[in-house]
């Protein structure tokens, strides 16, 4: 059963995480030959200033 937990900043639409969802289990079915029936994905969406990077908030960093 695989399981893939992706955390993404907000802002991706509905459209977007269909589609990330739909690539994800299909590369898991062609190169480990899992069934999509096994594979569970979760998208957590992280506000910009509960991530960081590069020594800043990327709330900050996005208003440079």
């Amino acid at each position: 059963m695989p399981y893939i937990n992706l955390q993404i900043t907000k802002g991706a639409s509905r459209d977007q995480k269909a589609q990330v969802v739909k690539e994800f289990t299909e590369t898991l079915v062609r190169v480990l030959d899992k069934k999509p029936e096994h594979i569970h994905i979760v998208i957590e969406e992280i506000e910009d200033e509960n991530w960081g990077f590069s020594g800043i908030l990327t709330d900050d960093f996005r208003k440079q």
